[in-house]
């Protein structure tokens, strides 16, 4: 029951933000708002046990890029002046591409079936434990293969980023 009330919660909190990274005129308030959505998200990982997945979305998302977000636009000075004027058309433009959105997001719900998991083991695989067992035994090539690709590309990074002695 309290599960319940929880989601509720979270749903409410995640939608009030998500609209406010929309129609907020500061953008810093934007980025704020977006990381109070990816932090409700995250209590929503948890809810669905999946305690991994909601610690690594804090850590990537929440933490990594939102900070990247609020450093790009505070160098980026956003002022005023430099906003281009949004006509009606384009206003109306907007307003039709939400719509058909809209239309396209309630179309492929329409036939969405929600099923009840018969094996409980099915649940419990967001766990740490579960997640590493299935990573190492059943996607152990990929896995590896994934972690040489990402070590070529640090290198690649700090290679570029290298400055030529004379």
């Amino acid at each position: 029951m309290f599960s319940t009330y929880l989601f509720i919660f979270l749903s409410a909190v995640a939608i009030f933000s998500a609209i406010n990274v929309l129609l907020s005129k500061n953008p810093i308030h934007s980025v704020l708002y977006m990381t109070l959505t990816f932090f409700t998200l995250a209590g929503h990982y948890i809810l669905l046990n999946a305690q991994f997945l909601a610690v690594v979305h804090v850590i990537v998302y929440a933490g990594a890029i939102m900070v990247l977000f609020l450093f790009t636009v505070m160098l980026l000075n956003l002022n005023k002046e430099g906003q281009f004027s949004k006509t009606n058309l384009m206003k109306f433009i907007a307003g039709i591409a939400g719509g058909l959105l809209f239309l396209l997001l309630i179309g492929s719900l329409k036939s969405f079936d929600v099923a009840v998991v018969s094996n409980p083991e099915l649940t419990q695989i967001g766990l740490v434990k579960n997640l590493g067992t299935i990573l190492y035994r059943d996607y152990l090539l990929p896995f590896e293969l994934s972690s040489i690709l990402f070590l070529s590309a640090m290198v690649g990074a700090v290679m570029l980023g290298k400055k030529d002695k004379i």
